[in-house]
């Protein structure tokens, strides 16, 4: 697609959604983004349910019929929001390694040790080198586009997918915050054997000395090593139960006050990781792994607004876990969406 910025410049938000094969429509590419967003049709290592490969298309495909008035950023569509064609070279290559990975998954459910099964290995192997593969086309891609001067947006796949963007962010950032919204404490080392598995970005991120502290909201489904490692982190990781927010609501304190005290604990440089299961799966039922309980849509938008008054920076973000579903492609396109116009305060 070849544009100018004067097609930006000239085009009505109150239209209809253009059918042009880029995120809400917008006339743009990507040479006059301000905002690049990667999807990577990526899901090797998911032990639930099947499908957020396709989350990346499925908010493509429902973002042309969002209206484009932010109420808190009412001309955010004007910095140019770029989606490149989702690579494909990607959704091969996790149709390829997805078998070896349900043969190793198998396995380890039924308890056979893989280092013992040769072939086991050798499958455990190519998946975990099929990982490193996306992940550093991520990292590539995400680094030239902030060289250029873009901010960065990342749709999933699952939670696996962002950490190539997290490096090259590392490398541009001496320090910043992690605000991670998800059902599951992400915490465990390479879990099944993958060692970048959708249940470690969040330990797989912490070996970024970069990032000085790891806030979780609406974590509600973890193990007993990730609440070990919690409390061995001194402090640098710092999680908000669902549980415990419930019951904070149940005594009358305000979602406003909680996401005051959440923010607190960020620097003034904050990534938002967003896991679509940190939300009630009646938002995104196709989700990878839902689970009961979880934030509404709004209050996620509430948490990130506090972000955004409170004087700190949103330098990026990923939105991941988005299921196969046309219900779950709406609530993902317009937490993208939010994401974008909040970033661009």
């Amino acid at each position: 697609m070849t544009t100018s910025t004067a097609n930006l410049q000239t085009f009505d938000p109150s239209g209809v959604g253009l059918d042009n094969g880029n995120l809400y429509g917008l006339p743009c590419d990507y040479d006059t983004a301000g905002i690049v967003i990667f999807g990577v049709p990526w899901e090797v290592t998911v032990s639930y349910h099947q499908g957020t490969a396709q989350g990346p298309q499925r908010v493509l495909e429902a973002s042309p019929q969002l209206d484009l008035y932010d109420r808190d950023n009412p001309e955010g569509w004007r910095q140019g929001i770029y989606m490149p064609p989702i690579p494909q070279h990607l959704r091969k290559l996790n149709q390829q390694v997805r078998e070896a990975a349900n043969r190793v998954i198998q396995a380890t459910e039924e308890g056979v040790a893989i280092a013992t099964q040769p072939l086991l290995q050798t499958d455990l192997d190519n998946v975990n080198y099929a990982c490193e593969q996306m992940s550093g086309w991520l990292y590539a891609q995400s680094a030239a586009a902030l060289d250029a001067g873009k901010r960065v947006g990342v749709i999933g796949g699952d939670h696996s997918v962002p950490l190539g963007y997290l490096q090259a962010l590392a490398e541009r950032h001496p320090d910043f915050g992690v605000l991670h919204i998800d059902a599951h404490a992400d915490l465990r080392h390479s879990y099944q054997g993958f060692r970048y598995s959708h249940a470690s970005i969040m330990y797989n991120l912490l070996e970024l000395p970069q990032v000085s502290r790891l806030v979780q909201v609406g974590i509600r489904d973890l193990c007993h090593d990730e609440v070990a490692l919690i409390k061995q982190s001194g402090g640098r990781v710092v999680t908000h139960y669902d549980s415990v927010v419930k019951e904070n609501t149940y005594r009358g304190i305000p979602w406003m006050q909680q996401c005051e005290a959440i923010v607190a604990d960020l620097p003034e440089k904050v990534y938002v990781s967003f896991d679509a299961d940190g939300l009630d799966p009646k938002l995104c039922p196709s989700t990878g792994t839902p689970v009961p309980g979880g934030l509404e849509l709004e209050e996620v938008f509430c948490l990130l607004r506090q972000v955004v008054r409170s004087d700190r920076q949103i330098i990026g973000f990923d939105l991941c876990e988005v299921g196969d579903g046309e219900w779950d492609g709406n609530v993902g396109a317009r937490a993208v969406y939010k994401l974008c116009c909040l970033m661009g305060l």
